[in-house]
């Protein structure tokens, strides 16, 4: 790595660049501690374009760290709704509970204390105390892995054996310690504007000049792409009851108690939120080459059937249900590593089922419970199929 004269032009260089051409983003027009976490924790694998809105939506209704541990969950993950791994809102709020019980509402300035909240790890605390506090302290992410890889021209997986460890090394050689804020900002706006996966602006880049692998040719082959795990494939279904006032039915988040052991990954899959009745289909149906719904009610097709049972059983304590099965549009979407196609149906009904615990709500306005956008996509599904 650099080092001496070269190592401070590369430093000036970059926070001259960053003080000219950053992003003019919320977060960046303050150093409280809490606006720094929440930026930190929703820019966790979200785009930067998505999260301004639900970062200043969420601070608008929880101004302060206390103010999120008071509120009840449900709201917290309404106004996360959208924005996808809810976990990261959950743990936001149990770390928010633990500053008020534990540091009086501050968020406090000890890396050790940091570290000790739910939800935060080594990067996210060397942001938050450089940037909020000015401790000398290097973030390292995959957008400034990506930098240091490419100046030093290393090769292979990043994240294996000791490379990791050593790119941390080779970060916190790198830190500007009389501006570490500005530094660690400086260089993930690099990884993210200039130094990106793909096409990198080379030219661009204030330290080009800098770059092992572009001197050597390898900058499109730093770093190395990483194997990514076998995408694993889903079939659900679903059914939306609709009455004559066009209002449905959802059913509180699922709790792995309760769960059917044959169906345990159904909670994560619907992000432990509000939702209608969903089944995972069983694998008969998913061997099929059929659609699910491919008859004109879906009356017949093995995954009507199965589903019917399904909320027969589970809802009604075995007695008929007396709505036909119409089939909708399917709807598909992903979690992590899997991709899940989700066969939704409309049971109109003349009166919703008395379902414990469920809320009815209209069907064209689910904004008032936090749900997954996977129940956004069947709703909206729904909607369409009622217009039909």
């Amino acid at each position: 790595m650099l080092s001496g004269t070269s190592l401070s032009r590369l430093r000036k260089n970059l926070l001259a660049w960053f003080k000219q051409f950053q992003r003019d983003l919320p977060w960046r027009r303050t150093n409280d501690p809490y606006a720094v976490w929440l930026s930190e924790i929703m820019l966790q694998q979200t785009r930067v374009a998505a999260v301004i809105p639900y970062f200043e939506r969420f601070l608008q209704h929880f101004p302060t760290i206390e103010s999120l541990a008071k509120a009840p969950e449900e709201d917290v993950l309404r106004l996360w709704a959208g924005l996808g791994y809810y976990s990261r809102a959950r743990n936001m709020q149990m770390a928010a509970r633990q500053i008020v019980a534990m540091h009086n509402g501050a968020f406090p300035s000890n890396e050790a204390q940091v570290l000790a909240l739910p939800g935060i790890g080594k990067y996210t605390t060397a942001a938050i105390l450089s940037i909020a506090f000015g401790h000398k302290l290097a973030v390292l992410d995959g957008n400034v892995a990506r930098v240091l890889a490419r100046l030093a021209a290393i090769r292979g997986d990043l994240r294996a054996g000791n490379r990791w460890l050593e790119l941390q090394k080779a970060a916190n050689r790198l830190l500007a310690v009389e501006l570490p804020g500005d530094w660690n900002q400086a260089m993930m706006e690099l990884g993210a504007t200039r130094c990106t996966p793909r096409a990198p602006h080379c030219l661009l880049c204030p330290v080009n000049e800098f770059c092992e692998a572009r001197k050597l040719g390898l900058v499109e082959l730093i770093p190395e792409k990483r194997k990514k795990r076998d995408t694993v494939q889903v079939m659900l279904g679903a059914v939306v009851f609709v009455d004559l006032k066009s209002r449905t039915l959802l059913l509180p988040p699922p709790k792995a108690a309760t769960i059917r052991a044959d169906m345990e990954d159904i909670p994560a899959l619907l992000s432990r939120m509000w939702h209608f009745p969903t089944i995972q289909f069983s694998s008969r149906i998913v061997s099929r080459r059929k659609s699910p719904r491919s008859t004109k009610t879906g009356a017949q097709t093995p995954a009507a059937i199965e589903l019917r049972q399904f909320v027969e059983t589970q809802f009604f304590s075995g007695r008929k249900l007396q709505s036909d099965l119409l089939p909708l549009k399917q709807v598909r979407h992903a979690v992590t590593y899997r991709a899940i196609t989700l066969f939704p149906f409309l049971s109109k009904v003349p009166k919703l089922p008395r379902i414990p615990g469920a809320k009815s709500l209209p069907l064209a306005d689910l904004s008032s419970m936090p749900i997954s956008n996977l129940t956004r996509k069947v709703a909206h599904s729904a909607l369409s199929g009622t217009k039909a």
